[in-house]
């Protein structure tokens, strides 16, 4: 059974995971896309909508949550919170959309491509 087996643990501990998903969240805002494996793409997909719908309602609390999801990086979360947000203010969810890729040739790994949608 999978009871409390939610998420993928990518061969690291809590700490690691949660700096991967930081890290792969910032580099999406900084660029607007990613290449990926498709892993890691389907999980860090419900982490950053969750960010951008906190952003498009900007109080200081939720300025606050988005900037320590990304490790306190300032940038970013304005980034995200002046420019990514307002184009989704008429979008209830679904900020992201993810394409797959050939697999890769080192190790086979599917791989992906995570997006801001237009």
């Amino acid at each position: 059974m999978r009871h409390h087996d939610a998420h993928r643990k990518f061969g690291r501990d809590k700490n690691q995971r949660s700096a991967l998903l930081k890290g792969l969240a910032a580099s999406l805002v900084q660029h607007g896309r990613i290449m990926t494996t498709e892993a890691k793409a389907k999980e860090i997909r419900p982490y950053v909508e969750k960010l951008v719908t906190k952003a498009k309602n900007p109080t200081l609390a939720n300025r606050r949550l988005i900037v320590a999801g990304f490790y306190n990086n300032e940038s970013v979360a304005t980034k995200l919170i002046s420019d990514i947000a307002p184009r989704y203010t008429e979008r209830a969810g679904g900020y992201t959309r993810i394409i797959k890729l050939a697999l890769r040739k080192s190790d086979a790994s599917p791989m992906a491509v995570i997006e801001f949608l237009a």
